[in-house]
C-alpha cells in the first residue's frame, strides 16, 4: 500500500511539473501548410477554400496548389477542403505542435454529380478511384491510438468487417475466408511478401509488422473487388502511402514503445527535396532473458525515404526498408528443452526498396517503379534430444519493373493501364525435413531434402476504362496475367464495378471479377516435379453506404466468393493447404513443403455491416463497428466440402474513443468471436484427418483492450505518454489445440492473461 501511496505521489509530481512547462509554451505560436492536387492525375489545384473547422482561420491554394495558415495555437484540428468540381473533404485528426510545422498532402476527388439545391456537405471517409466496394482507410493516428494493436497496420485493419485473425500473438489475415497467403500489400508502389518480423514462409503474415507507423500518410485497405490494376491475390489489398519527409525543418523523435525503443530524424534536402530516416530495436529479448523463457526473440528494423522534386511535373523517390530477426535457445533445462523442440525457429535478414520516377502531362500522370524485394530464412527445428528434425535455409529475391499510366480522356471518361514484369533473380532453397514427422497418406515416413537455385518470370498487363455518367459511375477492365512455372502460364481477369448514387448521402455499389494467385515460391519444391496452376476465386460484392452525417457512415455489404485450382494436399487428401504460422513440425508439415495438386475447390459467403464515426471537434467521440457472419468452406483431393480451418461463422468488434481535450485522450476496444473448428487426435498425437475439422470448434473468444495517452506541449520538445492495457478482464481465450507427447493427451493454447504497457514519445 505504501508502494502505491509512493507511485501516486511521483505521477502526481510530474504531471504538475510537464503542465506547467505546457502552460508556458502556449504563447507561441505554429502553422499548418500543405498541397491540394487532383486524385485524378496530380495536378495541383488552384483556389481551394482552405477552413480550420470551429476557428475564423484559412487559407487559399496558390497556383501550385499550396496553402499555409499561421497563427494556430497547440492543440489538435480538422481542416474543410472545398472547391468549385471537387467533393468537399475533411481532413481530421491534425495535430499541431510548437516542435515543427505541419504539412499536408491531401488528394480532392471530382465530383460524380452536381445537384442543384442541395447542401454542399464535407466527406470525413476517403473515396478511391480504384476500389468502389469493401474499401476503408487508417491513419496513422488512428492506428496509434487503437488498444491492443501494439502500433501495428496489420493488426488495426482486423477491426474491419469480414476480418479474423489467426491467434492473438500473430497479424495473418482471414479476409471473407481466404487463407493469409491471399492478401496483398503494397508500400509506395512497392508489392511486398510479407511486412513483417518473423514472416512466415510462403504466406504473409508475422507477430508485428515491421512498418513505422510515424511515416504513414494512409493506409487503405480492400477486402474485395479491387480493380484490375491489382492482382496475383485472390482475397484482400492494402496499401501503405508513406509521407515525405518534412520540407520545412529539421526535426526527430525518441520512442519507448510497448515493444522496443527507436529514433525518428527528417528534414529537408537542399530547397527541392526531403527525407527521413528511423531505427528500431526491441527489447523483448531483455524481459525474455531476465524472466529465463525457453524462446527468446530480438529484431532490428530501418527505414528511410529520400524525395526530390526536379521541376512542377517531375519528382523521384526512393525508398528502403529492412529488419533483422534473431532468436536464442534457452535450453538450460528439460522444461525449456521441450518447450523449444515444438516450435520451428525462423530467424530473418529482409528488406524490400523502390525508387519511383512521377512525371506530370498535361491530361495524365506516369508513375515508374523499380522495386526490389530480399529475405533470407534461416529456419530449425530440434526435437527434445537437440537433434535436428527441419532445416531450411533459403533466399527468395526479386526484382520488378512497374509502369502506371492515368490518362483523362474527357470529363467523363478516365483511361488507365499498365504493366509490371517481376524477375525471381535469386530463389535458392537448401531444405531437410524428418521423414518421422512428414508422414504420407499411409501413414509412411516421407524424408525429404532438396538444395536447388532457379529462376522465374512473372508479368501482369492491365487496362481500365472509368466513366461517370448522371449518378453512374463505371469501372471495366481487364488484367492478364503470365508466370512461367505453372501448367496454364497465361490466365485472364475480367472486373467491373459499378456505383449509383441515389442521393447524396446514399450510394450502391456492385462489383464482380475474376482474381488469379500464382503459387508462392516455396510450394514449387515441396515435392518433385512439384507442378501447380494459379489459384482462381470469382467474387460477387454487392453493398450499401449512407452517410447520414458528414463524420458517420454506414456501410451494409453482402460477398460470395468462388474457389478453384487451390492446392489441395496430397498427403492430406481432405485438406486443403492453409499455413498461419508459429510453425511446428511435429504438429503439421510447414510451409507447403509436401506435395500438392491445384483441384482443391472452395466457397465462402457473408453478410457484414460497419459502423464507423470520424473524429470531429464539435463531438469528439470517435470510432467503430463491425458485425460478419460468413460461412467458408473447402473440398481436398476426396471432394468432400467440410468446414474451412479458418471459418469464423460471427465476429464482433467495437471501438470507441474520446478526446477529453488537446492533452487527455482514452479509448477503448471489444472483440468477440466463435471459435475455429479443431480436428480430433488419434491416440498416437497423429490428427485423425478422416474427421478434419469435425472436431469440436474453440469457445468463442473474448477480449477487451483499453488506452490512455497523455500529450504535454512544451516550448522545444513534446512529451506523449500512453498505457494500454490489453485482455483487461483477464480472459483465458483458448486459441488453438495441439497434442502433448509428454502427457498423452491434447492441450490447448491459451492467450495471456493482462497485458499492461506503456510507451513514451520525445518529439523535437
Amino acid at each position: 500500500m505504501v508502494k502505491i501511496m509512493k507511485c501516486k505521489y511521483i505521477v502526481l509530481f510530474f504531471n504538475i511539473i510537464f503542465t506547467f512547462f505546457a502552460l508556458k509554451a502556449q504563447d507561441a505560436v505554429i502553422s499548418i501548410a500543405g498541397k491540394v492536387i487532383n486524385s485524378n492525375d496530380g495536378k495541383p489545384i488552384q483556389g481551394v477554400t482552405v477552413l480550420v473547422e470551429g476557428t475564423n482561420k484559412g487559407a487559399y491554394t496558390n497556383n501550385e496548389g499550396k496553402f499555409q495558415i499561421k497563427g494556430l495555437e497547440p492543440g489538435v484540428y480538422s481542416l474543410r477542403f472545398s472547391s468549385i468540381g471537387f467533393e468537399t473533404f475533411v481532413k481530421s485528426n491534425i495535430f499541431v505542435t510548437n516542435v515543427k510545422p505541419v504539412f499536408l498532402e491531401i488528394e480532392l476527388v471530382e465530383k460524380v454529380i452536381n445537384i442543384e439545391g442541395v447542401e454542399v456537405r464535407g466527406k470525413y471517409f476517403e473515396r478511391f478511384i480504384e476500389t468502389t466496394t469493401s474499401t476503408s482507410t487508417f491513419s496513422s493516428e488512428e492506428i496509434r491510438r487503437t488498444p491492443g494493436v501494439q502500433e501495428d497496420i496489420v493488426r488495426a485493419t482486423a477491426l474491419l468487417p469480414g476480418v479474423a485473425v489467426t491467434s492473438v500473438g500473430r497479424n495473418d489475415l482471414i479476409v471473407r475466408g481466404g487463407a493469409p497467403f491471399e492478401n496483398l500489400f503494397i508500400v509506395d508502389n512497392i508489392e511486398v511478401p510479407n511486412i513483417n518480423h518473423f514472416g512466415t514462409q510462403g504466406t504473409n503474415g508475422g507477430p508485428l509488422a515491421i512498418i513505422n507507423i510515424d511515416f504513414i500518410k494512409n493506409v487503405q485497405f480492400s477486402a474485395g473487388g479491387f480493380g484490375a490494376k491489382y492482382g496475383d491475390r485472390t482475397s484482400s489489398l492494402t496499401q501503405i502511402s508513406l509521407y515525405n519527409g518534412n520540407e520545412e525543418k529539421f526535426g526527430g523523435k525518441a520512442v519507448l514503445s510497448a515493444t522496443g525503443f527507436g529514433l525518428n530524424l527528417e528534414g529537408p534536402v537542399n530547397s527541392q527535396g526531403s527525407f527521413f530516416f528511423s531505427a528500431r530495436r526491441s527489447y523483448l529479448d531483455l524481459i525474455f532473458k531476465a524472466a529465463n523463457f525457453a524462446f527468446i526473440p530480438e529484431y532490428w528494423d530501418f527505414q528511410g525515404k529520400l524525395n526530390f522534386k526536379f521541376d512542377d511535373r517531375n519528382s523521384i523517390s526512393f525508398l528502403v526498408i529492412s529488419a533483422l530477426d534473431f532468436v536464442r535457445l534457452n535450453n538450460d533445462n528439460s522444461d525449456n528443452t521441450y518447450s523449444n523442440s515444438r516450435v520451428a525457429v525462423p530467424e530473418q535478414k529482409q528488406y524490400f526498396s523502390g525508387l519511383t520516377w512521377k512525371h506530370i502531362f498535361d491530361n495524365a500522370v506516369l508513375n515508374l517503379t523499380l522495386g526490389r524485394t530480399y529475405t533470407k530464412f534461416n529456419t530449425f527445428q530440434n526435437d527434445s534430444n537437440l537433434v535436428s528434425i527441419l532445416k531450411n535455409n533459403s533466399v527468395e529475391g526479386e526484382t520488378s519493373l512497374k509502369i502506371d499510366y492515368e490518362i483523362k480522356l474527357s470529363n467523363i471518361f478516365n483511361l488507365s493501364f499498365g504493366n509490371q514484369t517481376k524477375f525471381g533473380t535469386k530463389l535458392k532453397y537448401d531444405i531437410f525435413v524428418d521423414g518421422r514427422y512428414r508422414l504420407d497418406n499411409q501413414g509412411n515416413p516421407s524424408e525429404y531434402k532438396v538444395d536447388t537455385t532457379f529462376r522465374t518470370i512473372k508479368n501482369g498487363t492491365y487496362v481500365t476504362l472509368a466513366t461517370s455518367i448522371g449518378k453512374h459511375r463505371v469501372s471495366a477492365g481487364l488484367r492478364g496475367d503470365y508466370f512461367n512455372f505453372t501448367q496454364t502460364k497465361y490466365f485472364v481477369s475480367p472486373r467491373i464495378s459499378v456505383s449509383y448514387m441515389i442521393n447524396p448521402v446514399s450510394t450502391i455499389v456492385f462489383s464482380l471479377g475474376r482474381f488469379y494467385q500464382s503459387p508462392s515460391y516455396i510450394w514449387l519444391v515441396g515435392a518433385p516435379n512439384q507442378n501447380l496452376n494459379p489459384i482462381r476465386a470469382d467474387q460477387v460484392v454487392l453493398g450499401y453506404e449512407h452517410t447520414p452525417f458528414e463524420d458517420l457512415k454506414v456501410q451494409f455489404e453482402v460477398y460470395y466468393k468462388k474457389y478453384a485450382n487451390y492446392p489441395a494436399r496430397v498427403f492430406r487428401p481432405q485438406a486443403v493447404l492453409s499455413p498461419s504460422g508459429f510453425d511446428d513440425l511435429s504438429t503439421d508439415i510447414p510451409f507447403g513443403i509436401e506435395p500438392l495438386v491445384s483441384e482443391g475447390t472452395g466457397w465462402s459467403r457473408g453478410i457484414e455491416l460497419l459502423i464507423q464515426k470520424r473524429f470531429n471537434p464539435k463531438l469528439p467521440l470517435y470510432g467503430l463497428l463491425s458485425i460478419t457472419l460468413s460461412q467458408t468452406k473447402f473440398a481436398g483431393l476426396d471432394g468432400v466440402l467440410r468446414t474451412s480451418t479458418y471459418d469464423n461463422p460471427l465476429i464482433f468488434n467495437i471501438a470507441l474513443g474520446y478526446r477529453i481535450n488537446p492533452q487527455w485522450e482514452i479509448s477503448y476496444k471489444y472483440r468477440a468471436a466463435i471459435g475455429i473448428p479443431t480436428t480430433p487426435y488419434l491416440s498416437n498425437g497423429q490428427k485423425d484427418y478422416s474427421q478434419y475439422n469435425q472436431g469440436d470448434r474453440l469457445p468463442i473468444f473474448r477480449q477487451t483492450d483499453f488506452r490512455v495517452d497523455k500529450r504535454w506541449y512544451l516550448k522545444n520538445f513534446n512529451i506523449v505518454t500512453y498505457l494500454d492495457i490489453q485482455n483487461l478482464f483477464s480472459t483465458k481465450n483458448k486459441t488453438g489445440v495441439r497434442w502433448d507427447y509428454r502427457n498423452q493427451k491434447i492441450e490447448y493454447f491459451e492467450s495471456f492473461g493482462i497485458l499492461p504497457s506503456i510507451g513514451v514519445y520525445f518529439e523535437f
